[in-house]
């Protein structure tokens, strides 16, 4: 019994982390790189360039920005007066700055 638990649990653990990796992102890490990237449009989590298209959890949501995926994407590719930072900032980087941005968005001071 001892050992199915275990095999179980080594089971879980692994699938967690294989399947898992917008999680392993830093959102520590992502705030830095926001403050130097990000923070002059969108301080706080506004938009000064589109003052509708915040960074709070309820415009992300109406925008379809919600996600880990959606926010890499746009932070990578860029779109209407947001430039790309493909090639600005390393694949894990923008996975960070996502992370911070969801972070903020899901628990803290954007939400409000």
């Amino acid at each position: 019994m001892k050992k199915i638990l275990s095999v179980l649990l080594l089971c879980v653990t692994i699938f967690t982390f294989a399947f898992n990796s917008p999680a392993l992102a830093d959102a520590v890490s992502g705030k830095k790189l926001f403050a130097a990237n990000c923070a002059s449009c969108h301080a706080g989590g506004k938009n000064l360039v589109k003052a509708e298209k915040t960074l709070k959890k309820e415009a992300l949501e109406k925008y379809a920005m919600n996600s880990q995926e959606a926010i890499i994407a746009q932070v990578t590719k860029g779109k209407g007066a947001m430039p790309a930072f493909k090639g600005r900032l390393k694949p894990a980087q923008i996975e960070d700055v996502a992370a911070y941005v969801l972070d903020q968005a899901n628990n803290k001071e954007w939400k409000k």
